[in-house]
Parts: C-alpha cells; sequence; structure tokens
C-alpha cells in the first residue's frame, strides 16, 4: 500500500483473449428460482465441477408447424457446457427439437455447436429427418398468397463441419454436406411441379445432393444460445458433384454477417442490446435443386424471416436483413421484451434487389436457465398477408 508501482505487459497476437462470457449470476433470476421458491424445494449441496456442469433446458409446448400440417406437439432441449477453461473456451451447445402432429407429420432434428478446450477446434453439426410438407410458391414473388400448392416429402440432412482455429476468433475448416429428398409430391396429384414452377431440377420424386465445403468463420460471441455483444462471420463455399452422389454438380455460396452492440455497458448482467444480422445467399450453377434453391426461412438454423411464411420466397439468390432491439423488463433479468423488423429480397423473374418484402413483430422473453443464459422467446411477428406465433428457447440469432 505505501510503495504502489505499475507493470506493462504485452498480449502476443496468438493468445487467445479472456471469454467476455459474464459468469456471475447471482443477480438474475430464471424460471427455475421461481419454481423452487413455489413449491418451497431447497436445493442439496452442489459439488463444484469444474469445465464440466451441464445446463439442460427443456421446453414442452403445442403450436404450428410449417406447410399446414396443423398444430403439433414440439419438444425443444437444449443442453450446454463447458469442455475447457470458461475464461478460454465459448459454451457448447447441442439442440434437440422434435415435433409431432400426433398423426403422419414428424421431424427429428439434431444440432451441435461444440467448442473444444481454448477454443482451438469448432465443430458443427446438424442432422435432421422429417416428414415435411410445406407450401410452395414457385420462383421470385409473383404469385399472390392464395396461388400456393402444400409439396409433401420426406427429407434425410447431414451436415458436419470442423474448424481449427487460425488466430484468435477466426477459424477455417472443411464440411460434408447431405441433402436427400424423397417421395417429392403436391398433395393435389393433378399438379405437375415442374410445369407449376418452370424449373424442371429437382421437382421429379426425389433430389440428392452431396458435397464438400469450405468454411470460414470469425466469432466473438462466447454463447450462441444469447449472444452478448460481439460479432460474428460466416461464409460457406459449398460444391456438390456427380461423384459424391448429386443429381447434378452445382455449387452455392452462402455469407452471414451478425453484430451486437450493448447499450449500457455499465450494467453487464442487465439486456439492452441493438442486434443486426444479413446475410446473402446464392447459388452459382443452373442445375441446382428447386428445393435446394435460397428460400426464406431456409437458414441453417431456419429462424429468418420471422412473420414470413417459410418458402414464401424462393430465387437462384436472397439477400436477408434483420434488426431487433432486446431489452430487459425487469431489473433481475427475469422477464425481458424485443421488437424486430427484417426485409428480404429473390431474384426471380426481376433482378435481385427489384422487390423487397419486409415483415416486423415484437416477442417476450422469460429467463429459462440463468446458467446457460437461456431465454423461452414467444414471438409475434407479421407481413402483408401472414402472421404467425412462434416459441424457441434461446434467441432468433
Amino acid at each position: 500500500m505505501l510503495f504502489p508501482f505499475g507493470i506493462h505487459a504485452q498480449n502476443a497476437a496468438n493468445v487467445l483473449p479472456e471469454n467476455n462470457q459474464i459468469l456471475d449470476t447471482a443477480k438474475q433470476t430464471d424460471l427455475i428460482d421461481v419454481a423452487k421458491s413455489l413449491f418451497r424445494i431447497k436445493p442439496g449441496k452442489i459439488k463444484e465441477q469444474k469445465g464440466k456442469h451441464v445446463y439442460f433446458s427443456i421446453l414442452p409446448i403445442g403450436a404450428s408447424v410449417p406447410g399446414g400440417s396443423g398444430r403439433a406437439l414440439i419438444t425443444s432441449t437444449t443442453a450446454a457446457m463447458y469442455l475447457g477453461p470458461k475464461a478460454s473456451t465459448n459454451l457448447s451447445t447441442a439442440t434437440f427439437t422434435p415435433y409431432w402432429n400426433l398423426g403422419s407429420r414428424f421431424g427429428i432434428p439434431i444440432r451441435s455447436n461444440v467448442w473444444l478446450p481454448d477454443n482451438k477446434w469448432l465443430i458443427q453439426g446438424d442432422t435432421r429427418f422429417l416428414v415435411y410438407p410445406q407450401y410452395t410458391w414457385g420462383l421470385g414473388n409473383s404469385r399472390s398468397e392464395q396461388d400456393k400448392v402444400l409439396l409433401d416429402y420426406k427429407y434425410i440432412r447431414f451436415y458436419q463441419n470442423a474448424l481449427k482455429r487460425i488466430r484468435p476468433y477466426f477459424y477455417a475448416g472443411l464440411g460434408y454436406h447431405l441433402d436427400y429428398r424423397f417421395n417429392i409430391k403436391p398433395e393435389n396429384e393433378e399438379i405437375d411441379l415442374a410445369n407449376y414452377t418452370g424449373y424442371k431440377y429437382g421437382t421429379g420424386s426425389n433430389s440428392v445432393s452431396s458435397g464438400l465445403s469450405l468454411n470460414l468463420v470469425y466469432d466473438t460471441r462466447s454463447n450462441t444460445i444469447n449472444p452478448l455483444p460481439g460479432m460474428y462471420a460466416n461464409l460457406v463455399y459449398r460444391i456438390n458433384p456427380t461423384l459424391l452422389g448429386s443429381n447434378n454438380t452445382w455449387r452455392s455460396l452462402y455469407l452471414d454477417v451478425r453484430k451486437y452492440i450493448s447499450m449500457n455497458k455499465d450494467k453487464p448482467n442487465q439486456q439492452n442490446t441493438l442486434a443486426f444480422w444479413s446475410y446473402l445467399w446464392t447459388v452459382l450453377d443452373s442445375k441446382t435443386p428447386y428445393l435446394d434453391l435460397p428460400s426464406t426461412g431456409w437458414d441453417p438454423y431456419n429462424r429468418s424471416a420471422r412473420g414470413i411464411d417459410q418458402n414464401r420466397y424462393r430465387g437462384k439468390s436472397l439477400f436477408y436483413l434483420e434488426t431487433e432491439y432486446r431489452r430487459d423488463i425487469s431489473r433481475n433479468g427475469l422477464v425481458g421484451f424485443v421488437v424486430f423488423t427484417n426485409v428480404n429480397s429473390v431474384s426471380g423473374s426481376h433482378g435481385l434487389f427489384s422487390s423487397w418484402k419486409p415483415a416486423a413483430g415484437t416477442g417476450i422473453r422469460l429467463k429459462f436457465n440463468k446458467g446457460s443464459n437461456t431465454n423461452i422467446g414467444i414471438d409475434y411477428g407479421m407481413s402483408k398477408g401472414y402472421k404467425s406465433f412462434s416459441f424457441n428457447l434461446g434467441e432468433a440469432f
């Protein structure tokens, strides 16, 4: 105390900066705390397991699924854990969201985002088996809301990416992608899909796309469930040769950029954030299967275009932009709200940026698990001729 002094040091370029995840949740309250209080549950003594604590969030709900299959039982389960030191390792997540409408419509999707110790590797996975009806309106945006066709098919997806850290926050790697759709048929058997869409590739009874990808990721977020201020960018170049089983050789490019800006840095445990999301998705060849063409709501996590019917606009290129404001209502973080607006444009009979389709909405947030910062999101979105509610564990982006 009597002899103050200063020390200066360098932070080498190849040293990973400390994780900016907020770990102190003592002043926050979640629905688990509320349940313990209501039912007077006294937790037993917790044994600390450094770096291995798993946070589970489970939400069984009834909601509608895309494509006119009516309401369905949806159970969303998210598991999150640190596979390395919290100061230098991001939160790994796995999400399992099966749905069933008590009939012939069901889906089994499993998605994972795994960060190995010290963020040296990022392993991404997306596996789905879906019996998945959806409406389609052909290419572009010239058809009216009523001029739609219900298209039924079965769908198997298997995506796996492995990316290595090149320098702090920047990753590069390769991936394998399989999209296999079979028993493709309009509900109205009198409709010929190729004639209706004016597109002959992938409009038969089955469609196979199997290929490799080059992936680049820049990610300063520490939690993908509920991102804190930071930035994310992802570039995916995919090629699907007939050599790997594709019906036709085709290529695509997907560029995704997100930015999160804190509006009250002096209170890091309170949500007050502006979030921006934009992506450009385009195919580079003319023989891309119809159901693999860029389409609203078909981003990798099916979270875009809230307030617009999934698959409403489809083309060889799609540009998307969304802005959302997130704010806590209660000081303990239990209740919050969001307001959002988005716009998209697809290439069809006209150029890519010739026709903009907007949507807007708002939502309520309930803190489900403060350990993983997982919220229950209840959103209402609307656009011209369409409106919907959506329920999610975690933020839309």
